[in-house]
């Protein structure tokens, strides 16, 4: 816990590390600092919401004054008319036209001079819906696919352009892959890429907006099943707060490494179906596996507020199952997935765990 000391200098701090005015060298001691403390990080998020209440408030106050005096402008030219005001009408008149800006502007001092936390959580609740974004990433420059020398065989016979690309990841060996629902909701043709450069083309065989979860199958002739064991395991639990996790994705046409933590135990306006992380993530790591210390992927992430730093939502691990289940049940070629039970990334270093990972986390493109 920080105590009230700590509180005030911690105060501080943040204020100068949201308004800009930490050197590079002090920035990066408070990012760490953000990331190793889920209570610091927390009252960044929280103030930079206050700000953001409060510079709309003061915008809203400059335009309403911009009126007034177009107002007695035009007044003043004769142009509009307007009755006059006297005595205790016009006190009447003003109190009436203003009462609810010096409540406002009331209520404002109140709550910076006795710091509510529970006002920025109620207003941080309200905000969230709206501040939600998927995190498939838009591909503008129209990319083409560089296919790759060991898939030659392949049934492409020109480069496609692609539109969007995300992140997914083997569930089995047979070329079942897990990514999210929104993702190939956008794609008529998917391609994936694995970390030696090969494309192979896949097909949604089943997807649930709800859990915002999909299921890929390689369906290229080329794909060769795998012998080396998937390293990691999905299991059909909870996670507490705090746990450790890193992440894998392509937010560019590389894979890229986050690390973070479990901040909250549900997801967007308490979705109880969803955690919510404290992790760096970007367009193009939908998809992507959130995997703890041991090597078990806890989630699978979704979306991101687009209004707070480090606010990353992913769907929970205990859905991938019930995902196959809906999906064994509504399959008639009775096509069986096995999830991977794998415990090739328990005790190493993290080092050693990504260099591992990266064989089974595949690119997403489509158009």
């Amino acid at each position: 816990m920080i105590s009230k000391m700590d509180d005030i200098l911690l105060l501080g701090a943040l204020e100068r590390y949201l308004g800009g005015e930490m050197s590079e060298q002090e920035k990066a001691v408070f990012d760490e600092l953000r990331k190793s403390n889920p209570e610091v990080d927390q009252m960044a998020v929280e103030n930079t919401y206050f700000l953001h209440e409060l510079d709309s408030y003061r915008a809203a106050k400059q335009y309403r004054h911009s009126l007034h005096e177009v107002e007695n402008k035009l007044a003043a030219e004769g142009l509009i008319t307007r009755s006059q005001l006297n005595g205790k009408t016009k006190i009447l008149y003003l109190w009436n036209r203003y009462k609810r800006t010096v409540a406002v502007a009331a209520s404002i001092a109140g709550i910076i001079s006795l710091v509510s936390a529970s006002f920025i959580i109620l207003f941080t609740q309200n905000q969230v819906e709206n501040t939600k974004t998927d995190l498939y990433s838009y591909v503008n420059t129209k990319t083409r696919i560089k296919i790759g020398t060991n898939n030659a065989q392949q049934k492409i016979s020109t480069a496609p352009q692609v539109d969007y690309r995300a992140t997914s990841f083997l569930i089995d060996n047979k070329g079942y892959l897990l990514t999210n629902a929104h993702v190939v909701e956008r794609m008529k043709n998917i391609y994936v890429e694995n970390n030696k450069g090969d494309y192979f083309t896949a097909r949604t065989i089943y997807s649930d907006r709800n859990s915002d979860l999909a299921i890929l199958k390689i369906s290229d002739s080329s794909f060769k099943v795998s012998t080396v064991a998937i390293p990691y395991s999905i299991k059909n639990t909870d996670y507490d707060l705090g746990t450790h996790i890193f992440t894998l994705g392509f937010p560019k046409s590389e894979i890229v490494y986050g690390e973070g933590y479990l901040s909250a135990e549900t997801g967007n306006e308490n979705d109880s179906t969803a955690y919510q992380l404290s992790v760096s993530a970007n367009p193009g790591n939908s998809g992507g596996p959130v995997v703890n210390k041991n090597g078990e992927v806890i989630g699978v992430l979704t979306a991101k507020d687009s209004k707070a730093d480090g606010v990353v939502y992913a769907a929970k691990s205990k859905d991938v199952f019930k995902l196959i289940d809906d999906f064994e049940k509504s399959d008639t070629t009775n096509l069986m997935i096995k999830l991977p039970t794998g415990k090739g990334l328990a005790g190493l270093e993290r080092m050693q765990q990504v260099k591992k990972m990266e064989e089974f986390v595949y690119m997403v493109v489509g158009n």
